[in-house]
């Protein structure tokens, strides 16, 4: 196997040629040779991005790993082969080597000419180290070789061993390689180590390089721990055993020249690992007896090498271990080499290590071995030389010296002999004098030490004489230190601290301590003042005792009863040791170890507190087990130390023991420094104590002692001695009270130049500052005193001192605290009284009114003392005492208080003082504020609170809105948890609280709104808990959120938290807190900054929003809040949210909002204006709202009717026609031009008719103009006028027809003025109807059926409108096409039978106009148009009415035929012919047309009776031919011609178409042919007409009469004498006589002209009347 191996790595290049060598097929390297340029790859990634999951490459590894397990050899060939690719990289061989490392793991046993293959590879790639890459590679390469060590040792070993030749210097990987085989096969290479060692030892000389010599010191370490561990497992071993002695032997060369020759090598690693090396080397060399006297000799080599830079500690232990052996084997060193050995370890220890050296410590350790193991061997020479290096002066040296000897004691070792330990102390003795601190501390250390180590007897006089001066002397310096000298300082603290340890050890282990050092002791603690010595001297002495006691019980022979230990003074022990105990844990907790101490000296110090000390002092000890100095209470441990003391002189009770220890007390007062915890409890432990002294006169003395020793100047001390009189005063308040009356009468008599001073020389005293504590000390009497004595005595002389002392000082700010301080007290005294009963403080008026005087004469503008904070806490007090304030007092008190504080600017950050002063202050209101009102626990008190504090919540100053912001909440908390649910909120009162918060939660300061956000929290709790609301999780999260938010600084978030709260809130808010709320928003717009408003606008929203349906009962109050504050808030931003909310309400309440805006006291005020604008903008809403506006208007014409709902109430309500006249108007102006308003024209058109109908009236008698003329002094505006506001509205809308025409014809027709003037409204009603008809086409069938519901309404004005606006449209086929014509004629025909004549006519009219609308639906309603008509013609008085019958008759007529009259034919002739005569024009002009139109209208049926009816209207129709009215007369004519043909008379007709109408020959012509005619036909007729026409003589127009003369007289003429005859000449000569005195000269004329004529008939007449007479 080893010729094969040879062959094999002969020439390995050889072998890679041969094509059978490469193993494995084509298949399986190809796969490894992938798999490995994956790992390659991989390598490069992570080399390029970094450490990181390599998962491929590890994959890739694992997968040739597995396929090597089913075929090791395939793959491991595969592998070879890799390796053996020319410009293989090194992290691909890496790779390689990593996989076959695996597999031989993995595998163990493999082909044998595989091993050799790889063997040799691996050989060579471990040999060829070319730079850093390659000695990775032949890193892995010998890590490859040893793995296959495991199970293929031999070959590996011969492969080594080949390179290995000796005086030939090897590869240092070989060595290395070597080495590890060592390390892993002990056994298998054992039988190598002989030959291995001598061939290396062989190459010692030829390995110069560092590097070299690093590697075979490695080696020879790691061989000779291999051949120890072989050494100890021999039994295991199955080859040829190797004795220790042999490998020494064999080592030792090598030991030698590794010292002699490399130590001394100046490479510093070189020498490191030759002395790493040696160790191991000296653990096989030294048990060896002859080998270890060699090793001596070359000790001084070792030494030698401290002197270089090798580090020390490695030096030194190997010296260790060389002394250490010496002493186990008993050969110690040559003699010759100590001093030399002391020397240089002295050396060690005595000077400060190089800063190179890292193990300076450990090489401290080491050396201090080395001594005890000197010492063990060369006690008496070491002692020697330590006493030689005493001698010296250095402080380093004589410090290492006696560090040494002390490590030299505590050996321990029984060969350790007394000769040694006298010899050491021999040497600390002659340095005792040395003062300095270190040297100090090594000789206490070095006597703590002897104690431990059981040489007690050795110390005890010089070293506890030592120990003593000592602890005097550092005690003395650390108590008398200067601040310059620091560091000395800490030096002694370090004596200090080594004496006191010392002292605990000698006193724990020494017995049959002298009486000296116990007196000592005891001194010590009762005058030092470095208290930090106190702990371990207490457990010093608490051990001492118990020793002392223990001795006694023995001599005694009574182990059962304890005997004392001598005291010099207990009481003053056990008051020292009390007030020390006031702060245990000072000074390593010295409470504990002085609790120890009194309960070891219980029956030394007072026997009859033994026993209850056995109990009481163990649970002391206890609660400061429990605790340390940073979880202890102060308070409470004070009050138990009291309890203890005080429990302990109940036992001494009878005695005047606790007077003793008052005056020891007293004494040690002046032992400690002001201020300090000791000199607190001292005053308090000496109140109690006086308390229980039985002798008043002694107590007496010590108060008063007490009172002239006080330093008042010094606070601390002022306090505590007041502390001690209250105290005092729980046992003594008698004797207080009179100490206090004695002091001030013997200083009464200095009282005005207060000389005080010369009774205390060194604490002058000022008077303001005795009169201070004075008052303070009535008061603390007052708190501590018993209750039945204080009531006694608290009016007079305590309260009577307190106001006598401060009303005759000064008053500065001392005395006005020490004032406000003693006023708290008596009456917090007062108030913790149980059975007060009936008890009234008569002081109390009088102390009130001086702090309240002290609080306003405080500056305004600056906090400079706490006398605020103190007066409030005063008053504060005072309230809960009898007599309470009243309502009155508590809030002028509040307002003061508030006043006083909450106007202060905030301090600056810098400023902690004053910072804490306005804490304090504001903390002292809160309870002040608490205080009065818990007198005033309800909803009342609280209101009353809030609104002391609103002026400042809405304040501009942002510290002030701060303050007043957590003053309400405080009091928010105050009432929630004294209140509750208990009495429930008035009702609105929430709603008034939020309103007043809500807008704070934008506040521009911080702390302001997370104060609002907390108040408003309470409020939402409490009113969920009173009402019983729903308050979830959910809400509470949100509000937890928002209140998150509000912390932070951007704007939009503030506003969107806020806003978030709200909607939170909102629902639980009942409708009349949502009004209370929305009022209290209002009213506090404006009264603060931008953002306020905009958030109380902004919750003024949310709350409409979301409750709007809910508020319907609340639209008037809620939009009187709102338009009361609207005209003052300056802000177009602000103005517009609050317009938001009115329209928000107006879509869901349009009648309510209508309502209250339109009975606003003044119309089209600016912020009016600005809603209906707001209102114009949104079209469709607009229209809704013109809409309701109408109805409005329409509603005063409509029937009255009973409100059936709510909606109605609001819709029905009376509202001034001007304020909604003037919002129509603007909202036509300002909406959209575009809008045509197709939809609302006609009844906008016709509500704007009617109101102008009813508008004619005054102006005054709009309540809006009574209201104004109140407000204003000037002349009223031209728009304020129903009138011409109703007209301009109704332009406006003409304008938006875009009928330019139209438009022009309204202004050229003078429509506009028409309708302004009453007597001619109609006229102009009429002619705008007339041109709507004609110009608006879309709107006349809404405008038709408006009318016809306008004649319906009760308003008489609006019947009249509507009524002359049916004319024209009746005038028009709109109502016959629109199928309104029924009933519009019956509404007329209603209308004609009403009272009014106005109404009347314009119904005729209406009537008759249907036969220009409508001519074809005459016939079908001529029963009630001829019924109307012919009612109107019998209207008694009047002219309009039957004129207008008259002419719709005449209309009708036209269309009707003789048959449709029926019976009204004659009924229409009769009644026409009756206005003949009648005395007005226009009666006479239509009666003459009508009749022309029934002339027209006859036939057959009718002609005969039409013919009488001619003949009976002929005369008035030729009489009135001439009528005085121009018209009147031409209608007559042409009636009467067209009634001509009635006669029959052909002639007569003739005459008729011959004679011009106009002329008056020709009129007279054709009655004398008509006259002629009826003489020859009807003379009978002719003789009526002349008797009729003499009746028209008497007629009123004069040309009427002149008419009836003449055709008398053309009668007379053409009458037959027959009929002459039977005129009676008499009378008709005396009508015309009478005309003769007419007074126009016409008709005189005539009717002489007449008279003529008849006188010259008469003859005939008279003939013709004899004839006829019988």
């Amino acid at each position: 196997m080893a010729e094969g191996a040879l062959d094999s790595n002969e020439d390995p290049s050889e072998e890679t040629e041969e094509p059978e060598a490469r193993g494995p097929d084509d298949g399986t390297f190809q796969q490894v040779t992938n798999l490995l340029n994956i790992m390659d790859s991989e390598s490069a990634k992570t080399e390029a991005v970094g450490a990181g999951p390599d998962m491929r490459k590890t994959l890739a590894s694992v997968i040739i790993t597995e396929k090597a397990t089913a075929e090791p050899c395939v793959v491991m060939n595969a592998l070879i082969r890799c390796l053996q690719v020319p410009e293989i990289s090194t992290q691909r061989t890496v790779n390689i080597y990593g996989i076959l490392q695996e597999v031989i793991q993995q595998e163990g046993e493999l082909e044998e000419r595989c091993v050799q293959r790889l063997v040799a590879i691996a050989s060579k790639d471990m040999r060829e180290i070319l730079e850093t890459e390659g000695y990775v590679k032949a890193e892995v390469a010998s890590d490859t070789l040893v793995a296959l060590s495991r199970n293929h040792f031999s070959l590996v070993m011969y492969e080594l061993q080949h390179h290995l030749k000796p005086l030939d210097l090897t590869d240092e990987f070989v060595i290395i390689t070597l080495a590890k085989l060592a390390n892993g096969n002990v056994f298998e290479f054992m039988p190598y180590m002989g030959i291995t060692l001598a061939t290396i030892f062989t190459m010692l000389r030829l390995a110069n390089e560092a590097k070299m010599r690093q590697v075979i010191c490695a080696a020879m370490e790691t061989f000779c721990e291999t051949v120890q561990f072989y050494l100890k497992h021999l039994e295991d071993s199955v080859y040829p055993v190797m004795t220790e002695d042999q490998f020494a032997l064999k080592l030792f060369p090598m030991y030698r020249y590794f010292v002699t020759v490399w130590l001394r090598n100046h490479n510093p690693e070189v020498k490191l690992g030759v002395i790493k090396s040696l160790k191991p080397m000296l653990s096989l060399l030294l048990p060896n007896d002859d080998l270890r006297e060699q090793v001596y000799d070359y000790i001084p080599l070792l030494l030698a090498e401290y002197q270089g830079s090798l580090e020390a500690l490695f030096i030194t232990q190997v010296l260790r271990q060389i002394l250490e052996v010496s002493v186990t084997t008993g050969t110690p060193v040559p003699q010759m080499q100590l001093h030399t050995i002391f020397t240089e370890l002295h050396v060690q220890v005595c000077t400060k290590a190089p800063s190179q050296q890292q193990y300076s410590s450990q090489n401290l350790t080491e050396v201090v071995h080395c001594f005890i193991a000197l010492a063990r061997s060369y006690p008496k020479e070491l002692m020697k030389f330590f006493l030689s290096q005493m001698e010296m002066s250095k402080e380093a040296v004589r410090v290492g010296t006696l560090t040494l000897i002390r490590a030299v004691v505590s050996a321990d070792e029984p060969r350790m002999t007394a000769r040694t330990i006298y010899l050491a102390i021999r040497v600390v003795k002659n340095t005792l004098s040395d003062t300095r601190s270190k040297v100090r501390m090594a000789i206490l250390r070095i006597i703590g030490q002897l104690a431990l180590s059981g040489f007690q007897d050795k110390i005890k006089g010089w070293g506890l004489k030592y120990v003593s001066v000592q602890l005097t002397l550092s005690t003395y310096k650390l108590t008398n230190r200067r601040e310059s000298f620091y560091q000395r300082d800490l030096e002694e603290k370090m004596v200090h601290k080594v004496t006191m340890d010392t002292v605990r050890i000698i006193t724990s282990s020494i017995s049959g301590m002298t009486n000296e050092f116990w007196v000592r002791l005891l001194c010590y603690i009762m005058e030092t003042d470095y208290t930090e010595a106190l702990t371990p001297i207490c457990v010093s002495l608490t051990n001492l005792a118990e020793r002392q006691l223990h001795a006694h019980e023995l001599e005694a022979g009574m182990a059962s009863k304890p005997k004392h230990v001598d005291l010099p003074a207990p009481q003053k022990l056990l008051a020292r040791l009390l007030v020390l105990m006031s702060t245990p844990y000072k000074g390593e907790g010295r409470g504990i170890a002085m609790l120890n101490l009194l309960s070891t000296l219980s029956h030394s110090i007072a026997p009859a507190m033994a026993d209850m000390w056995e109990l009481e002092i163990p649970l002391l000890i206890k609660y400061l087990e429990e605790h340390t100095e940073f979880t202890w209470n102060q308070k409470t441990w004070e009050d138990k130390l009291i309890q203890f003391l005080r429990n302990s002189l109940k036992k001494t009770r009878g005695s005047n023991w606790s007077l003793r220890l008052s005056k020891e007390l007293n004494n040690q007062i002046e032992s400690f420094d002001s201020p300090s915890l000791e000199k607190g409890f001292l005053y308090r432990a000496l109140g109690f104590t006086l308390a229980t002294g039985l002798e008043a006169d002694k107590v007496e003395v010590l108060l008063l002692e007490l009172l002239y020793k006080t330093d008042y100047g010094n606070d601390f001390d002022r306090e505590g001695v007041i502390l001690c009189f209250g105290l005092c005063a729980r046992g003594q308040v008698k004797t207080v009270l009179n100490v206090l009356h004695d002091f001030e009468e013997r200083i009464q008599e200095s009282e005005q130049s207060w000389q005080i001073g010369a009774w205390r020389k060194d604490h002058p005293w000022r008077r303001e500052t005795v009169k201070g504590a004075l008052m303070v000390m009535y008061s603390c009497v007052a708190s501590h005193c018993h209750p039945q004595m204080l009531l006694t005595h608290a009016d007079n002389p305590i309260a009577s001192k307190i106001i006598h002392h401060y009303t005759s000082s000064c008053q500065d700010i001392c005395l006005k605290m020490a004032f406000m301080k003693s006023v708290a007290q008596v009456t917090s005294a007062i108030k913790n009284v149980k059975d007060l009963e009936d008890f009234q403080f008569g002081q109390k008026t009088t102390l009130t009114a001086i702090v309240t005087a002290i609080i306003k004469a405080e500056p305004a503008d600056t906090l400079v003392s706490p006398v605020r904070a103190m007066a409030m806490d005063a008053l504060s007090h005072l309230s809960k005492v009898k007599p309470f304030y009243s309502a009155e007092e508590n809030n002028e008190l509040m307002d003061i208080s508030i006043h006083s504080l909450i106007s202060l600017q905030p301090p600056g950050e810098d400023n902690e003082s004053i910072k804490t002063l306005c804490t304090n202050a504001l903390r002292a209101l809160e309870q002040l504020m608490e205080g009065l009102m818990q007198r005033q626990l309800d909803p009342k008190g609280l209101q009353e609170m809030v609104h002391l504090l609103e002026k400042w919540i809405l304040s501009e100053k942002e510290w002030e809105r701060e303050k007043a912001m957590n003053l309400h909440l405080r009091l928010m908390q105050i009432y929630v948890q004294s209140v509750g649910v208990c009495i429930p909120l008035k009702l609105g009162q929430f709603g008034a609280l939020v309103g007043l918060i809500a807008p704070c939660t934008c506040d521009s300061h911080k702390r302001t709104r997370m104060a609002s956000m907390d108040v408003l929290s309470c409020l939402l709790d409490l009113h969920a808990s009173q009402t019983c609301s729903s308050w979830g999780a959910s809400k509470e999260l949100e509000l937890a959120k928002c209140k998150e938010d509000l912390q932070g600084l951007d704007v939009e978030k503030i506003f969107s938290a806020s806003s978030r709260i709200a909607k939170v809130a909102c629902m639980q808010f009942n409708c009349d807190e949502v009004v209370s709320l929305i009022q209290k928003l209002c009213e506090n717009i404006g009264a603060m900054d931008l953002q306020h408003d905009k958030a109380s606008v902004t919750w003024i929203g949310i709350f409409l929003q979301m409750r709007v349906k809910e508020l319907e009962d609340k639209v008037a109050e809620i939009l009187g809040a709102i338009l009361v504050h609207l005209p003052v808030v300056d802000h177009a931003e602000v103005r517009r949210l609050l317009t938001e909310g009115i329209l928000l309400l107006a879509h869901h309440h349009q009648d309510p909002v209508l309502t209250a805006l339109l009975r606003q006291p003044l119309p089209m005020e600016s912020h009016l204006i600005e809603v209906w604008l707001a209102v114009a903008e949104n079209m469709s809403f607009a229209r809704t709202m013109l809409h309701g506006l109408m109805g409005r208007l329409q509603s005063r014409f409509s029937p009255r009717t009973n409100a059936a709902s709510k909606a109605d109430v609001w819709r029905l309500a009376a509202v001034d026609p001007l304020m909604t006249l003037c919002t129509i108007h603007l909202l036509i102006e300002n909406m959209d031009r575009d809008d045509k308003f197709p939809d609302l024209f006609p009844d906008l058109i016709y509500t704007l008719l009617l109101q102008l109908s009813s508008s004619r009236g005054p102006e005054a008698a709009s309540p809006v103009l009574k209201t104004w003329r109140l407000i204003h002094t000037g002349t009223l505006p031209e728009e304020i006028n129903l009138q011409r506001i109703t007209i301009r509205s109704m332009q406006l809308l003409f304008r938006r027809l875009d009928s330019e025409q139209l438009v022009h014809t309204l202004d050229d027709q003078g429509v506009w003025a028409l309708l302004q003037s009453s007597s001619t409204f109609l006229q102009g009603v009429g002619l705008l109807a007339r041109l709507c008809v004609r110009h608006v086409e879309g709107s006349r069938r809404r405008l038709s059926e408006l009318v016809l519901r306008g004649m319906t309404s009760e308003v008489l004005s609006c019947r009249v409108s509507s009524t002359a606006v049916c004319v024209e449209f009746m005038s028009d086929p709109t109502l016959y096409r629109e199928k309104l014509l029924k009933p519009a004629v019956l509404l007329l025909g209603k209308g004609a039978d009403q009272e009014d004549e106005t109404l009347r006519v314009l119904s005729l009219r209406a009537l008759g106009s249907m036969a220009l609308g409508a001519p074809k639906k005459v016939r079908q309603y001529r029963k009630l148009l001829l019924e109307k008509c012919l009612c109107a013609l019998r209207e008694p008085g009047g002219t309009g009415v039957p004129s207008e019958g008259m002419e719709a008759l005449a209309r009708i007529l036209a269309e009707l035929r003789e048959g449709d009259l029926g019976s009204s034919f004659d009924a229409i002739s009769e009644q026409c012919r009756a206005f003949f005569d009648n005395e007005s024009e226009l009666l006479r002009v239509k009666a003459f047309l009508l009749f022309g139109k029934l002339a027209n209208v006859v036939r057959v049926s009718k002609r005969h009776f039409f013919k009488e009816e001619v003949r009976k209207a002929w005369v008035p129709l030729m009489l009135h031919c001439q009528d005085p009215c121009s018209e009147a007369a031409q209608a007559c004519m042409a009636t009467m011609y067209r009634c001509v043909h009635f006669w029959g008379f052909k002639a007569l007709e003739d005459a008729s178409r011959r004679s011009d109408p106009s002329g008056a020959d020709e009129m007279t012509d054709f009655q004398m042919t008509l006259c002629s005619v009826l003489t020859q036909k009807k003379p009978a007729v002719l003789h009526g007409f002349l008797l009729e026409t003499m009746t028209y003589t008497k007629s009123n127009f004069s040309r009427i009469r002149i008419a009836s003369c003449n055709l008398a007289g053309i009668i007379v003429k053409k009458m037959s004498a027959h009929y002459l005859k039977r005129l009676d000449y008499a009378a008709l000569r005396n009508c015309l006589q009478e005309l003769q005195l007419d007074s126009e000269p016409a008709v005189r004329r005539a009717a002489l002209e007449t008279l003529r004529i008849l006188d010259t008939c008469s003859p005939h007449q008279l003939a013709a009347s004899n004839e006829v007479l019988p």
